[in-house]
């Protein structure tokens, strides 16, 4: 059962914070150094790269399409979702 919470009773009980092992003290010097430093030219790189497709998806879908396996209610509301989620 949870205690009635006075308006005046602290929430968090101040020798619990004290009691914490290794607990971070702030930096004193205002000179400090905290910049980060992140380079993304590897991400940029990747990202620019063409998506690996294997050889046989292409053959294959074009396959379902035109024996019309892909054409039911099922098929163009899982379409639909995929697009929703992912993007066209």
């Amino acid at each position: 059962m949870i205690d009635k919470i006075e308006p005046n009773q602290p929430l968090i009980e101040p020798e619990a914070s004290s009691r914490r092992p290794n607990s971070a003290k702030a930096h004193n010097d205002k000179n400090a150094d905290v910049s980060l430093q992140v380079n993304y030219a590897s991400f940029i790189d990747k990202a620019m790269q063409p998506p690996q497709t294997d050889a046989q998806l292409l053959p294959r879908a074009k396959e379902l399409l035109l024996s019309g396996q892909l054409e039911s209610q099922d098929k163009f509301k899982e379409a639909s979702e995929y697009m929703v989620l992912f993007g066209i």
